[in-house]
């Protein structure tokens, strides 16, 4: 985040194929996303520590949570849980989570393309997404939550 923010100058090629210097004024809308790794983060403890390092660096204590990837362990439907989970800490007053990414398309799970079968319409060729049907509910959760956390403030 921290070299995000910062200026930047580099060189690089214009599309007219010329040698240039570009400069950058650097970005101070950055925040975490935590996606998990060889253990899920989006706990509160995991929150807490996050924003722990991120209030030692200067920076504001903000994480968007990724109820996919590792923090559901890759198992598509365990982001309803997950997302509960951020819900309840959303409601109970936690400011410090600014968002949520969600694995999501029309119809739940994946497919491969494969030669001479036609995709299933609505259905990730990707990663393995929950449907629409459990999408509005979760998102209503944590409508529901957020509007929850505005009351208490």
């Amino acid at each position: 985040m921290l070299a995000a923010q910062a200026r930047h100058a580099f060189i690089g090629m214009t599309k007219m194929g010329q040698g240039a210097i570009f400069e950058t004024r650097g970005n101070d809308d950055c925040h975490v996303i935590l996606r998990g790794g060889r253990h899920p983060n989006y706990r509160a403890a995991d929150v807490d520590a996050a924003c722990a390092l991120l209030a030692a660096a200067g920076l504001r204590e903000q994480v968007m949570v990724d109820l996919s990837h590792a923090n559901s362990g890759k198992q598509h439907r365990r982001q309803i849980e997950v997302g509960a989970d951020v819900a309840t800490r959303i409601a109970a007053g936690d400011r410090r989570i600014i968002g949520v990414m969600i694995e999501s398309h029309l119809h739940e799970g994946r497919q491969d393309i494969e030669d001479g079968r036609a995709p299933q319409y609505g259905v990730s060729v990707t990663d393995a997404c929950i449907g629409i049907d459990q999408t509005a509910p979760l998102l209503d959760q944590l409508a529901q939550a957020a509007r929850r956390r505005r009351a208490r403030a």
